[in-house]
Protein backbone atom coordinates (compact mmCIF):
# COMPACT_ATOMS: atom_id res chain seq x y z
CA UNK A 1 0.00 0.00 0.00
CA UNK A 2 1.44 3.31 -0.86
CA UNK A 3 0.04 6.89 1.21
CA UNK A 4 -3.18 8.43 -0.36
CA UNK A 5 -1.33 12.18 -0.75
CA UNK A 6 2.26 13.46 -1.34
CA UNK A 7 4.30 13.68 1.59
CA UNK A 8 4.43 17.43 1.37
CA UNK A 9 0.22 17.65 2.03
CA UNK A 10 -0.48 15.14 5.07
CA UNK A 11 0.31 17.82 7.83
CA UNK A 12 -2.52 20.24 6.27
CA UNK A 13 -4.71 17.45 5.91
CA UNK A 14 -4.34 16.21 9.18
CA UNK A 15 -4.36 19.66 10.64
CA UNK A 16 -7.81 20.41 8.65
CA UNK A 17 -9.46 17.42 9.67
CA UNK A 18 -9.20 17.19 13.13
CA UNK A 19 -9.87 20.90 13.38
CA UNK A 20 -13.32 19.86 11.27
CA UNK A 21 -13.98 17.50 13.79
CA UNK A 22 -12.95 19.10 17.14
CA UNK A 23 -12.39 22.43 16.73
CA UNK A 24 -9.29 22.46 18.58
CA UNK A 25 -8.04 25.84 20.72
CA UNK A 26 -4.66 24.63 19.76
CA UNK A 27 -3.34 22.21 17.97
CA UNK A 28 0.29 20.81 16.96
CA UNK A 29 0.79 18.42 14.13
CA UNK A 30 4.30 17.07 13.87
CA UNK A 31 6.19 14.88 10.82
CA UNK A 32 7.88 12.65 12.47
CA UNK A 33 8.44 10.34 9.68
CA UNK A 34 12.09 10.68 9.00
CA UNK A 35 13.01 9.62 12.76
CA UNK A 36 11.22 6.43 11.42
CA UNK A 37 13.18 5.77 8.14
CA UNK A 38 13.80 1.71 7.53
CA UNK A 39 11.06 1.03 9.91
CA UNK A 40 9.07 -1.81 8.80
CA UNK A 41 5.86 0.30 9.27
CA UNK A 42 7.04 2.81 7.37
CA UNK A 43 7.98 1.16 4.10
CA UNK A 44 4.32 1.10 2.53
CA UNK A 45 5.16 5.11 2.55
CA UNK A 46 2.50 5.91 5.29
CA UNK A 47 4.11 8.68 8.03
CA UNK A 48 4.51 8.92 11.85
CA UNK A 49 2.92 11.45 13.50
CA UNK A 50 3.07 13.70 16.70
CA UNK A 51 -0.56 15.37 17.40
CA UNK A 52 -0.93 17.94 20.40
CA UNK A 53 -4.83 19.00 20.37
CA UNK A 54 -6.38 21.18 23.25
CA UNK A 55 -10.50 21.39 22.67
CA UNK A 56 -13.53 21.84 24.81
CA UNK A 57 -14.72 18.44 22.70
CA UNK A 58 -12.38 16.28 25.09
CA UNK A 59 -14.40 17.43 28.00
CA UNK A 60 -16.02 14.29 30.52
CA UNK A 61 -14.28 11.96 28.00
CA UNK A 62 -11.67 9.90 29.73
CA UNK A 63 -8.48 9.41 27.78
CA UNK A 64 -9.29 6.32 25.62
CA UNK A 65 -12.33 8.38 24.25
CA UNK A 66 -10.24 11.30 23.53
CA UNK A 67 -7.54 9.22 21.44
CA UNK A 68 -11.16 7.67 19.28
CA UNK A 69 -12.31 11.04 18.71
CA UNK A 70 -8.65 11.95 16.96
CA UNK A 71 -8.54 9.03 14.93
CA UNK A 72 -12.19 9.21 13.84
CA UNK A 73 -11.76 13.21 13.13
CA UNK A 74 -8.20 12.01 10.34
CA UNK A 75 -10.73 8.71 9.28
CA UNK A 76 -9.30 7.24 6.26
CA UNK A 77 -6.01 8.50 6.56
CA UNK A 78 -5.18 6.01 9.44
CA UNK A 79 -5.44 3.56 6.16
CA UNK A 80 -3.60 5.84 3.30
CA UNK A 81 -1.18 8.24 4.68
CA UNK A 82 -0.86 7.38 8.54
CA UNK A 83 1.10 4.48 10.05
CA UNK A 84 1.39 5.66 13.61
CA UNK A 85 -0.13 8.72 15.98
CA UNK A 86 1.14 9.91 18.85
CA UNK A 87 -1.95 11.62 20.44
CA UNK A 88 -1.91 14.19 23.31
CA UNK A 89 -5.26 15.67 24.12
CA UNK A 90 -6.34 17.95 26.64
CA UNK A 91 -8.89 19.84 27.49
CA UNK A 92 -8.43 23.76 27.96
CA UNK A 93 -8.17 23.88 31.28
CA UNK A 94 -5.76 20.88 31.72
CA UNK A 95 -3.48 22.59 29.20
CA UNK A 96 -3.25 25.65 31.16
Amino acid sequence: MSGGLPREQRVPAIRAAIEGALAPVSLSVEDDSARHAGHAGARDGRGHFNVEVVSDAFRGLAPLARHRRVYDAVGAMMETDIHALSIVARTPEEAD
